[in-house]
């Protein structure tokens, strides 16, 4: 399982510039035992609307690209759980 995390972040590294340049960031949580990457979006990234699909077009394509065993990816804090 930790070499399946440090293939995550090597995925999530090669897009957090794009992250950061909006003003967020990404954080692994978990991956659950179903292989979904859990993360939570930081920064801007948390309270943005379009968090949902800079998480689907983004991270998600990002990590299945690099690392294909996981399924799906998602975020534990979008805005639409803070509302």
């Amino acid at each position: 399982m930790e070499e399946l995390l440090e293939k995550v972040e090597k995925a999530l590294d090669n897009i957090r510039p794009y992250l950061e340049a909006d003003g967020g960031n990404v954080r692994v949580v978990e991956v659950t035992e179903e292989m979904v990457l859990k993360v939570e979006l930081l920064g801007a990234c948390g309270s943005c609307p379009m968090s949902t699909m800079t998480l689907k077009a983004g991270v998600e394509e990002a990590v299945k690209k690099a690392v294909p065993e996981i399924k799906s990816v998602e975020a534990v804090n979008t805005l639409d759980e803070t509302v």
